[in-house]
């Protein structure tokens, strides 16, 4: 649900902060807006940034590491081509001579942490109309002065509604995060004069909200909402305060806990009470939660430390699933940084064209020749060299990144593949490239296919997509068009890691695919004793009677493929033949005419 839409145009938004879950938070709250958010951990990234594109306006903090605020602040007006850029200060220092310091290096605003994200959208606005007002009283003469006291009244009358906006959820009247965190400061204050004074604070997130708000309406998810609010209310009297942070995001703070499992009880309780069916419209309406929960510990100091860990343990606890909660660790954190630097890291390879495509040739085992080839994307990081694809695909399948590099990896193997085939005509080649859950999902991906097929010249017989099971089983009815659309234009079809997930056999009747990819976690198996060939013959026996083919990949050993050939399996992939190549060495390979 999107509330509170700005009457300003959308514009792109540089945030600069040295702890990356202020700028996740912040930047979660701006793209809900629809604003178009980038982020840098630290000065010396961000000036980086504004150089690669120039933003609309930067959001600055103040103490960061190597270049702090100030130095960043100064940098870009010293620099014509920048200088127009309003920069607004936001920082936890309070002191008049930081703010002084702030408008001296060209700042426009100066806003003082902690703040209601509402303030950061309205501050300037109402600046704007303060000035004009100001103007207004300058030309007026002592015959309008009933005009300007009106004039006073008004704007007294929205800033004692500002006030209250600043301290309480406009839509379910409950303490806003500014209040919350106000509480939760004076709290951390207590725990510092007496040890014994623990607390705990519970983030909740309402899991499927999205789906409900876009297909029943904002009005009926605005009534959920609220419906929530008076349900929690209701159930949970033993608590200091319930708050709305924004959206359907909900905390929780408990003090005085006189043991532990208070908090975890109670997220349990949580989950409970929001699992009964809510009465908005004809249907019942059914929501779940995720919830994460921080304790309180010695090194807590301000309020954001302890609403970051608790949101990264709401973070794992969706991860794992729906109707679950998740206790802070300090390992999250790690993982947390790991994850958002991987993610900045990935947007500048994107930018900067750090991706590469490797290709591994698939075998035909029964006459030992390549027929084909696997497209995989591979990065070479300036820093840390390659990085495996295991760790960065899932990075972007996360944060969307993933339909621009998919497009990207169909892109170039079609490019690739069709010189190939024009260099070497009497090889029948093809290109396999993989689709992720994400990418299948996405509303263009046909026409994505057309469109990059048309660019390439490439044949839609010679192009295979690997679809894991999952992406099908997750969504049945939308799979079986996707699936047929993609039939229709002859493209193959092959079922990736086949084994390893859902295996529904009933529906593979339904599904026009080609060929089943055997994991390489099966293959490892075949060098063992002969009676413990796992799945491998089940597979190749599905295949066969229901007229598909079979590829093995991970194939190492000259063991394993001798069994491989005895099962009549198809094709094969993996370091035996050869590893994933370059272009280059691609087409020395094919110049050296192998057969296995």
């Amino acid at each position: 649900m999107i509330e509170n839409q700005p009457d300003i145009s959308i514009g792109n938004i540089l945030i600069i902060d040295d702890n990356p879950e202020n700028l996740r938070l912040l930047s979660r709250m701006l793209i809900r807006r629809g604003y178009e958010v980038r982020q840098a951990l630290n000065g010396a990234i961000a000036l980086r940034a504004i150089e690669i594109q120039r933003p609309d306006i930067v959001l600055l903090d103040i103490m960061m590491p190597q270049i702090n605020g100030y130095e960043v602040c100064k940098s870009i007006k010293d620099n014509p081509e920048t200088a127009q850029i309003p920069v607004i200060f936001l920082s936890a220092l309070d002191e008049v001579q930081n703010k002084l310091k702030g408008f001296a290096v060209g700042a426009a605003d100066y806003i003082t942490k902690p703040f209601q994200f509402d303030e950061v959208l309205v501050r300037v606005q109402s600046q704007l109309t303060l000035q004009s007002a100001r103007r207004k009283i300058i030309e007026l003469n002592r015959e309008l002065e009933q005009r300007v006291k009106e004039r006073t009244q008004q704007l007294e009358d929205v800033h004692a509604k500002l006030l209250k906006k600043a301290l309480y959820d406009e839509l379910t009247s409950l303490p806003n995060r500014v209040l919350f965190i106000k509480h939760l400061e004076a709290t951390i204050k207590g725990l510092q004069t007496d040890p014994n004074h623990q607390f705990a604070v519970l983030f909740l997130d309402c899991d499927r909200f999205k789906l409900i708000n876009d297909s029943l309406g904002h009005s009926v998810g605005d009534q959920l909402l609220i419906a929530i609010a008076k349900r929690l209310e209701s159930n949970l009297p033993n608590i200091d305060i319930l708050s709305r942070f924004g959206g359907d995001e909900f905390a929780i703070l408990l003090t005085n806990l006189t043991e532990p499992e208070i908090a975890t009880k109670m997220a349990e309780k949580i989950i409970d009470i929001l699992a009964q069916p809510f009465s908005i419209v004809s249907d019942p309406i059914y929501i779940n939660a995720s919830i994460g929960v921080a304790y309180s510990q010695a090194d807590y100091t301000r309020p954001e430390q302890i609403l970051r860990d608790v949101d990264t343990a709401m973070y794992r606890a969706k991860s794992r699933g729906t109707c679950c909660y998740q206790v802070f660790d300090s390992t999250m954190c790690k993982n947390a940084l790991s994850f958002l630097q991987l993610d900045t890291d990935l947007r500048t390879a994107i930018k900067e064209k750090q991706l590469g495509v490797n290709y591994q040739p698939i075998i035909a085992l029964e006459t030992g020749k390549i027929v084909g080839f696997e497209a995989l994307v591979c990065w070479d990081h300036p820093q840390r060299g390659l990085i495996s694809p295991q760790e960065f695909i899932p990075v972007a399948e996360e944060t969307g990144l993933i339909t621009e590099i998919g497009n990207f990896v169909l892109r170039q193997a079609g490019e690739q593949i069709y010189r190939w085939q024009q260099q070497f005509k009497d090889i029948p080649l093809t290109i396999s490239v993989n689709i992720t859950p994400r990418q299948f999902t996405q509303s263009n991906l046909i026409y994505q296919l057309d469109e990059i097929v048309e660019q390439t010249q490439i044949n839609y017989h010679s192009l295979k997509l690997e679809i894991k099971e999952s992406a099908i089983m997750d969504n049945l009815k939308t799979a079986q068009i996707i699936l047929n659309q993609l039939r229709q234009r002859e493209i193959q079809l092959s079922l990736d890691d086949f084994g390893t997930g859902y295996s529904s056999l009933s529906y593979l009747h339904s599904f026009p695919v080609d060929t089943l990819k055997i994991d390489r976690s099966f293959i490892q198996g075949l060098d063992e004793e002969p009676e413990k060939l796992g799945l491998v013959p089940v597979i190749i026996n599905i295949a066969q009677k229901m007229g598909m083919n079979v590829i093995a990949e991970g194939i190492e050993t000259a063991q394993q493929l001798k069994k491989l050939r005895q099962l009549n399996c198809d094709f094969g992939q993996g370091y035996f033949f050869c590893p994933p190549l370059n272009p280059e060495q691609v087409v020395n390979l094919l110049l050296s005419s192998p057969q296995w």
